[in-house]
């Protein structure tokens, strides 16, 4: 369920409609819940012809399919994922997963794969993108860096965080931000996906992240009931899943 201001939505592009795009995203192994996959499709969608979206973190495509779908012929989605394979979910095979993943959903032209760190990538990076998907290592350190990206994205653009107010590092790395910076704004969230719109932040927007700690709270709970095996508790707090709040 989103939380924040209600919006329609744009009209379906010229890559064909979400529920299409997500008709093959959801096969694809992955963390990322049809309304959080519908606001990806939906901020993909006001690129301009010849824009630019940065993912970061892209795992099997999941979410890549979903961004790359909504953009225009000549869109590009800059997918940034090193692939360790010492990460709790990856292998050798993930970035090949990756790559036929989107090559089956007709979105391989679209998407230009950087088999390299967010930081890596950032730091040489110039030109303007028209916004940012960040699902990449959930340390403060890491998220503070990622955010960093956003630097790059037109003023109006968006970044969109997943995990926010379910991972303590994503959580403390935002809180570490976002009441200080001049030029990031929380908007919303749909479940663990957070919404920042690239603009001066009112005295209203810096406190509203702190609205969202209750929330966070109650992840944490689950966390804990669910690495107890205590199942049936995490589904008296509203949580049917055996992954993690997301």
């Amino acid at each position: 369920m989103r939380h924040g201001p209600e919006s329609t939505g744009p009209e379906p592009g010229p890559a064909g409609t979400f529920e299409a795009s997500f008709a093959i995203a959801d096969s694809i192994p992955g963390w990322l819940t049809r309304d959080q996959a519908r606001v990806l499709d939906e901020a993909a969608r006001t690129v301009p012809p010849a824009g630019t979206i940065v993912e970061i973190g892209s795992h099997r495509g999941r979410s890549a399919v979903v961004l790359a779908r909504a953009l225009g012929d000549d869109g590009r989605l800059v997918a940034v994922d090193p692939f360790p394979v010492d990460w709790r979910y990856g292998d050798d095979g993930t970035e090949a997963a990756f790559r036929a993943n989107v090559d089956a959903a007709g979105a391989a032209e679209r998407v230009d794969l950087r088999v390299a760190t967010s930081r890596e990538v950032r730091t040489s990076w110039e030109g303007p993108v028209e916004g940012v998907y960040v699902d990449g290592k959930h340390d403060v350190w890491s998220l503070r860096d990622d955010l960093r990206w956003a630097a790059h994205v037109r003023p109006g653009g968006w970044v969109l965080v997943h995990d926010a107010f379910s991972s303590l590092g994503v959580t403390l790395g935002l809180l570490s931000v976002l009441p200080l910076s001049r030029h990031l704004r929380y908007v919303e969230r749909t479940g663990s996906l957070a919404r920042l719109e690239v603009a001066r932040p009112t005295l209203r927007d810096r406190v509203r992240p702190a609205r969202e700690l209750p929330w966070f709270v109650r992840n944490l709970v689950v966390k804990v009931l669910l690495r107890l095996h205590l199942t049936r508790i995490a589904g008296w707090l509203g949580h049917h899943d055996a992954a993690d709040p997301y």
